[in-house]
């Protein structure tokens, strides 16, 4: 919805929106599968080493509920360089990290950054992206994440081993992410491009893009729509919570895992990174199998496929064989979650409102977030109380439970040619 602009080529967005979401994510990526190392180097246990890794997941989701007031009071480029600053003071926070509870507190300052910057992608191709471009810019911004997640732990690997040093990881976040901030300070202004945004007032007379007041929508009234949407959101939205649950399970058990077997931290990097690239090789076959048969033919393999791979991890800690069986378990994790691509977001598509689908989004978003948080803080309790076996072993069974949710209920809630 813009004016007397240049027509909207789908190149032309490579710079504004792209290519700081290749770098932001390659940034969050570099760091990730080193937490548990930098953790304990600070004083943390294997459990508490979990629960600082969970900061992040819980900082997004904590950041989920302001997000589309703030962007849509200053806007959605404004919300991303903000967004920069807030990680950049969150790695400085991990970097002079001496204990686990200030590493803990720097981890979740880059979850709430995540949060808003996810957020302001969105608005930002909502605004100046026609409906006819809408879907490929779209599933270009997935694609961009996922090679960013590619990305980082390679060359996390890389730096980790010339260095030696694990605080290297969050060095290249904070590289990646003044990267994406000086992309968003110098690149030209969409609005001179493409045209004068077209704007409304809100209730309050702040001016708001489309894009805004699709954000403003989403967060407004979260608890009235969760209620108005309980039955379908305590059915299939807490199944895909736990899909949620096992990718963000994901993200803890490997590397708490590869700590405990005693990889050394710039071969997990590499390992997780190769992992990585087996997950996004599989992101557009996602799409081919949903198209052609159906949800269900997706999810339901992806959902066995990675629970099996965390039942098989848990008895093989104290194996001659461990490090085999880690490298054989994450691999087949990734090839589930690789053929699960997307499928979370057609589902909330699915079943939204056709002509006001941002409130159903939104409150689909906060209870899938919430089951990608609670996660790590249940694996890090379980592993304090038991082991980090038995915390692999809950979540895979949890995914099963997820499976069997997924069955009974998609095909209740979803037309017959979409299950």
């Amino acid at each position: 919805m813009t004016s007397s602009g240049a027509p909207f080529q789908l190149r032309q967005a490579a710079l504004p929106v792209y290519l700081p979401t290749l770098l932001f994510a390659a940034g969050e990526a570099a760091f990730i599968p080193i937490v548990p190392v930098i953790a304990q180097n600070v004083g943390a246990n294997l459990a508490t080493a979990g629960l600082v890794a969970g900061m992040l997941t819980l900082g997004i989701v904590t950041g989920d509920i302001p997000s589309g007031w703030i962007i849509s009071r200053i806007g959605e480029r404004m919300a991303m360089l903000w967004s920069t600053l807030v990680a950049l003071l969150g790695t400085a926070l991990a970097l002079a990290a001496t204990t686990p509870l200030i590493l803990g507190a720097g981890i979740f300052l880059i979850g709430l950054a995540t949060s808003a910057f996810a957020l302001a992608r969105h608005a930002f191709l909502t605004s100046f992206v026609p409906l006819h471009y809408r879907a490929r810019a779209l599933s270009t911004l997935g694609g961009m994440f996922r090679a960013g997640a590619v990305m980082g732990p390679f060359l996390s690997a890389g730096v980790l081993a010339l260095t030696n040093n694990p605080l290297a990881a969050f060095w290249l976040m904070a590289a990646f992410t003044l990267s994406a901030g000086a992309v968003l300070l110098f690149m030209p202004d969409p609005e001179k491009t493409f045209g004068q945004v077209t704007r409304v007032k809100d209730e309050s007379g702040v001016s708001l893009s489309p894009g805004e007041i699709e954000v403003e929508k989403e967060t407004h009234g979260l608890m009235a729509t969760i209620n108005k949407n309980k039955a379908v959101l305590a059915k299939l939205g807490v199944a895909s919570a736990l899909v949620m649950a096992l990718r963000s399970g994901r993200a803890v058990i490997f590397p708490l895992w590869a700590v405990s077997i005693g990889i050394k931290d710039s071969d997990t990097a590499l390992i997780i990174g190769l992992a990585t690239a087996v997950d996004f090789a599989l992101f557009f076959t996602s799409g081919q199998i949903m198209d052609k048969w159906g949800r269900l033919a997706s999810i339901v393999p992806s959902m066995i496929i990675m629970s099996l791979a965390l039942l098989a991890l848990a008895p093989t800690h104290d194996l001659p064989t461990n490090v085999l069986w880690f490298v054989i378990t994450i691999f087949l994790f990734a090839i589930g979650n690789g053929i699960g691509s997307g499928i979370l977001l057609t589902l909330a598509s699915d079943l939204a409102n056709k002509d006001n689908p941002a409130p159903f989004l939104g409150a689909w978003r906060f209870i899938t977030d919430s089951g990608a948080a609670l996660a790590p803080l249940g694996i890090s309790a379980l592993t304090a109380a038991l082991s980090l076996a038995v915390a692999s072993a809950v979540t895979g069974v949890a995914g099963l439970i997820g499976v069997v949710m997924m069955l009974v209920y998609v095909p209740k809630y979803l037309p017959r040619n979409k299950n």
